[in-house]
C-alpha cells in the first residue's frame, strides 16, 4: 500500500517537472509576447468557447486554447461587447492546464461558456470589430496582437451571421472599471456615430 502511494506520488513529481521543464523551454525559447503567440498559433486547438449570454446581455467572453501538450496552453481571452464596443478588453497568457481549469470555474460560476466552431469565432471577432468601427469604436489596442493566436485557421470557412446592438440599436453602457475621461469620450464617439447607427445614451 505504501509503495503504491509513494510510486503515485513519485510519478505526479515527475509529471510536474515535466511541465516545469516545457514551460521553462517554451519561456527560454520566446522572449516576447508577439513570439509566444507566433509559435501557439501553430500547436492544436485545444478550446473554443463562447460564453452563452453574449448577446442576450451584450457582454461576453471568447476564449481560445492552444497548445503542443494538454498540460501547459496558451489562451487568448477575448472580451466582447456586441451591444456597441466591439473587442472591449484582450489577454493572452501562457498556463498550465491547471490554471486554466481554475480560471474557467470562476468564469462559470458567472455564466456558462459553450464550444464554439474556431472559424465562426474568428469571424465573429471580426464582424463586430467592423460594425463597432463604423461608430468610431477602435477595439482593445492588443487585439491585433493576439487575434494572431487563431493562425491559419479561415474566418470565410464560416457562414455564420451575427447580429449587434440591442432592438435593433447599439447601446453603450459603461463598465465599473471605466473611467469618467472614458465614459465620457466613448459617450462622444457614440453621439458622432449615431449616423452610422442610433446610439441611446
Amino acid at each position: 500500500m505504501a509503495a503504491n502511494i509513494a510510486a503515485r506520488r513519485a510519478a505526479k513529481a515527475q509529471r510536474r517537472k515535466a511541465v516545469v521543464a516545457e514551460k521553462r523551454k517554451v519561456d527560454a525559447i520566446l522572449g516576447s509576447r508577439a513570439g509566444q503567440i507566433s509559435l501557439a498559433a501553430k500547436t492544436p486547438i485545444r478550446d473554443c468557447l463562447l460564453q452563452t449570454d453574449l448577446f442576450s446581455v451584450g457582454l461576453g467572453t471568447l476564449l481560445l486554447v492552444r497548445g503542443a501538450s494538454a498540460s501547459y496552453v496558451a489562451v487568448g481571452s477575448f472580451l466582447i461587447d456586441s451591444f456597441a464596443l466591439g473587442v472591449k478588453d484582450v489577454m493572452f497568457r501562457m498556463m498550465e492546464r491547471s490554471e486554466l481549469d481554475a480560471m474557467l470555474a470562476q468564469i462559470e460560476a458567472v455564466s456558462r461558456h459553450y464550444p464554439f466552431d474556431p472559424a465562426s469565432a474568428r469571424k465573429l471577432l471580426h464582424d463586430v470589430t467592423a460594425w463597432a468601427a463604423a461608430a468610431g469604436f477602435r477595439p482593445h489596442p492588443e487585439y491585433v496582437a493576439v487575434e494572431k493566436l487563431f493562425g491559419d485557421v479561415d474566418a470565410n470557412a464560416s457562414q455564420a451571421t451575427f447580429e449587434f446592438g440591442h432592438q435593433g440599436k447599439a447601446l453603450y453602457m459603461p463598465g465599473p472599471s471605466e473611467s469618467a475621461s472614458d465614459v465620457r469620450d466613448r459617450l462622444q464617439i457614440a453621439a458622432a456615430g449615431s449616423s452610422h447607427y442610433p446610439v441611446p445614451v
